[in-house]
């Protein structure tokens, strides 16, 4: 099955799923702009429409698209709109893109969760949206920090 999310920089988001038991693989990519075939450069500029996301190929027999969310609302702030700390613009917010309505309905069904029980100090702005085409990243930004040895971007 497939997931994606978008929560910040791609680097950190795709190693905060990337070792989980149950994702069989980790792409970073663009989804959610008005652009054919978006270049890195172009999506930086804040014009194209994109988020930075990843996109996550997990075996739901060893891992749910619920953990999944959860890990996705641990590892990342998402009260914060069109940011991630000092990462600012639309390409950086907080977004599910749900790829049928058992997703959508996990995903609102969670945030909802999240709000009762106050687990934030401000409104959660997560969107949730229908996935569309998704654009792999250029070859150079998968496995980023894994490749460097890192788990944050805080390191570089």
């Amino acid at each position: 099955m497939i997931a994606t999310f978008g929560g910040g920089c791609f680097w950190e988001v795709e190693e905060a799923f990337r070792p989980l038991e149950g994702v069989i693989e980790t792409t970073v990519g663009y989804m959610g702009g008005k652009v054919e075939n978006p270049k890195y450069e172009e999506v930086y500029t804040d014009e194209t429409g994109h988020a930075e996301v990843v996109q996550i190929d997990f075996d739901p027999e060893k891992i749910t698209y619920e953990q999944l969310l959860e890990k996705f609302f641990e590892m990342h702030d998402p009260t914060q709109l069109n940011r991630q700390g000092e990462d600012v613009g639309t390409r950086y917010r907080t977004v599910v893109f749900f790829h049928d309505e058992d997703q959508k309905a996990a995903a609102e069904k969670m945030i909802a969760e999240l709000e009762a029980a106050k687990r934030f100090d401000k409104p959660i702005v997560t969107n949730v949206v229908p996935a569309v085409k998704f654009w792999s990243g250029e070859e150079y930004h998968q496995k980023y920090l894994f490749k460097r040895g890192l788990n944050s971007c805080s390191l570089l």
